[in-house]
């Protein structure tokens, strides 16, 4: 028995010391592919780079367990990141791409009306937009929203109105 092998193991029965060298492995591996995919994988929280993360978790933990050869599965986890980096990239470059891979923003309520057409193609209901008032203006109702958005990665942003000047300038 070689060194590798007596290390991580064969197959499914492997050890906890071969277990725990393999997490070990593929924890490096991971961050490897965070830093090649880049700072917006997992800071723009979209369905887009949800798909990554999961990706690479269901693949990558095929490894720990055993349950497929390392380095073709890692060759995969790469490949995903390389993918998904060259889709960003693109994306930077085409609004019509970055619109059908990452989404685009919804007003889904302005100056007191809400558009249900836009509610109903995001499955977003009113009641979500109070939800999104009460957790940013810590209000029940909606007098101070300008405008709720629903963002690509499924955020409420709300716009506060304006405060109304007096005749006097203030």
């Amino acid at each position: 028995m070689d060194v590798i092998t007596a290390l991580f193991g064969e197959g499914r029965d492997l050890s906890a010391l071969q277990t725990v060298m393999r997490a070990i492995v593929v924890f490096v591996a991971t961050l490897v592919c965070i830093r090649i995919s880049g700072r917006r994988s997992f800071g723009q929280r979209s369905p887009f780079d949800y798909v990554v993360a999961i990706l690479l978790g269901a693949t990558l933990s095929r490894v720990i367990v055993g349950a497929s050869p390392v380095v073709p599965t890692l060759a995969a986890s790469l490949a995903i990141v390389l993918i998904h980096r060259a889709l960003a990239w693109c994306c930077v470059r085409s609004p019509w791409l970055e619109s059908l891979v990452v989404g685009a923003e919804r007003e889904v309520y302005r100056d007191g009306r809400f558009d249900s057409r836009q509610m109903s193609a995001a499955l977003i209901t009113r009641a979500d937009v109070f939800e999104a008032a009460r957790r940013e203006f810590h209000t029940r109702d909606l007098h101070d929203v300008h405008a709720a958005i629903l963002e690509p990665n499924g955020q409420m942003s709300l716009i506060r109105k304006r405060p109304k000047r007096d005749g006097n300038g203030t």
